[in-house]
């Protein structure tokens, strides 16, 4: 892109003279539809980067020589960061214009993925990451409360089915891309190709999609808030992601090392960002308690929590989340390491998940024309745990894909709908100028019950892995010392040290044995993830019909 396109676009997006908001009759006809593409073109940008990275790590490891632990910070920097500020941009949102926050988080994602394609090094790969995950965040909250802001009645729930569909169905197809570009060209370009296909979604955004905020209400900002939400977020995602690798208390992990410096404490690492984060956010609501009560600009409008559908959905939609991925955690490791597919067949089998959440958008369109948004959800849960369970009841160490392709579809098809409609239905009775509020809220919840099912369903995989492949072992008379040295090496690889077992005459019987408690590691998980997906379903009859007594009526209705 020209310097001078470049320099437009950014005064556009930070140029004080902003459209105001605009109804949804504003963009009526196909506009609006080209615009929710352009919407969740950028959304699907954003879920792919959290997962194509998986793929490349060995290729970035063998290319630029940096250390696995620069490696795992390649992969959780984006994450970290995302989480950490999903509930500031929902309020910057708000008060500056959601299409101006989305397109400023294209370019940032943009430029980030220049940065990231051109690294030499694990600290500038590090670097980039970290302004992936701020673009990252600057799109995802603002996606919802535009599409909250733009569509109404029947039209809001097939907006809310395309985006799910997006986000099920992109998550599965980043292992499948990451695959292909490591394999065919260079993991460069799972990074590379991220920038012509921003560059599309600021100009689609300026030319399909309208411009909306809140209007004006109080003057300043709440820094400190957004401070003590950035930090108190941040530790404890930290926290859940690493917890399994430097000790849950006392570090029995490798180090922490981060750009030279070095955690030498005894006390974990993952037990201080615990500590930080709970009084960070402990301090976050009482400081927003405050400045709600003395009617100054805050944060986050804690209003919100007294709307039934707000509070229980969010609930609902962080122990929902708590399932919903982290089987995707699970199952690319047990198809490479137990199978010994490749990254892009796993990728291929994978499909039949994004398969099913897209086909979710158009069978939920068709559903809500006769039954509420809950109910979609319900089913969409029944459907996911009758994936799962199916997953968890049949896996065998040597399934062929036939087995698990069926059962991922209708996994991928329960969480386009669950996805889809509980978004809607926590946003439901959101007044649409508190959106972003709302958005980022209701994001960070799932982001927050992403990473506990992630660290559950890790800790879980991994102590029954260890716990069999223990026992299988013992029962086979293998002397202590080479016991514990196999079983240490494939929970310490994930699964990866299987093949090599395998291919030694000496470790071959005990690498079956691995793939043999690894398969019954991954159907504990998996049933584990069933269970949480039970507790969320039950959640759910808390909630209302996730219907806005606006959306019975047809015909336009101004923001």
């Amino acid at each position: 892109m020209a310097p001078e396109g470049s320099g437009a676009i950014l005064l556009s997006m930070l140029s004080d003279d902003v459209a105001a908001p605009s109804s949804p009759s504003d963009g009526t006809g196909r506009r609006r539809w080209f615009g929710l593409v352009v919407i969740s073109l950028g959304v699907s940008l954003i879920i792919v980067d959290s997962t194509i990275v998986n793929v490349a790590v060995p290729s970035i490891i063998d290319d630029l020589g940096i250390t696995s632990t620069d490696a795992q910070w390649v992969q959780e920097v984006y994450t970290l960061v995302f989480a950490a500020l999903l509930l500031i941009v929902g309020r910057l949102a708000d008060r500056f214009g959601r299409r101006r926050l989305f397109a400023l988080g294209a370019l940032v994602f943009g430029l980030s993925s220049i940065l990231a394609a051109t690294a030499d090094g694990g600290p500038w790969l590090i670097g980039a990451r970290a302004l992936q995950g701020v673009g990252g965040a600057l799109m995802l909250p603002t996606s919802l409360s535009l599409l909250n802001a733009t569509f109404r009645g029947r039209e809001r729930g097939i907006a809310f089915g395309i985006w799910g569909a997006t986000i099920g169905g992109t998550a599965a197809l980043g292992p499948l891309l990451g695959g292909w570009l490591t394999t065919d060209f260079s993991w460069r370009w799972a990074f590379g190709i991220n920038v012509p296909l921003t560059l599309v979604v600021i100009a689609g955004l300026f030319l399909l999609v309208d411009e909306s905020r809140e209007r004006a209400e109080g003057r300043g900002a709440d820094w400190f808030g957004a401070v003590l939400s950035a930090v108190g977020f941040g530790a404890v995602v930290f926290g859940l992601i690493e917890g399994r690798t430097y000790g849950w208390v006392r570090s029995t992990g490798p180090d922490l090392s981060l750009f030279g410096w070095t955690w030498s404490w005894s006390v974990s690492p993952v037990a201080v960002a615990f500590v930080l984060g709970v009084l960070a956010l402990a301090t976050f609501v009482l400081v927003e308690r405050r400045r709600n009560a003395a009617g100054q600009v805050a944060m986050l409008d804690l209003s919100l929590f007294t709307i039934p559908s707000f509070r229980n959905g969010n609930v609902a939609a962080l122990i929902v989340s708590l399932g919903e991925f982290g089987l995707l955690f699970a199952l690319p490791l047990w198809f490479q390491n137990v199978l010994g597919y490749s990254a892009f067949q796993t990728g291929l089998v994978l499909l039949a998940l994004a398969v099913g959440s897209f086909v979710a958008s158009g069978l939920g369109a068709a559903i809500g024309r006769t039954r509420s948004p809950v109910f979609i959800v319900r089913l969409g849960i029944v459907l996911e745990i009758a994936g799962i369970a199916g997953i968890a009841l049949l896996l065998r160490p040597d399934s062929a894909w036939w087995v698990t392709a069926p059962l991922l579809f209708v996994y991928g098809v329960g969480v386009g709908f669950a996805t889809a409609q509980l978004t809607g239905v926590v946003l439901a009775d959101v007044p649409v100028q508190r959106s972003g509020q709302g958005s980022g809220t209701q994001s960070t919840s799932r982001q927050v019950g992403s990473a506990f099912g992630i660290a559950i369903l890790g800790t879980v995989l991994f102590t029954v892995l260890g716990a069999r492949l223990e026992a299988s072992l013992t029962d086979q008379g293998v002397p202590q010392q080479a016991r514990t040295g196999i079983v240490e090496a494939v929970k310490g690889s994930a699964g990866a040290a299987i093949p090599g077992l395998a291919r030694d005459p000496r470790t071959a019987a005990a690498a079956e044995d691995a793939k043999v408690a690894f398969t019954e590691a991954t159907r504990v998980s998996a049933a584990t993830a069933a269970g949480f997906l039970v507790v969320g379903l039950l959640t759910s009859l808390s909630l209302g019909s996730g219907r806005r007594p606006e959306d019975e009526q047809e015909g336009p209705v101004t923001a």
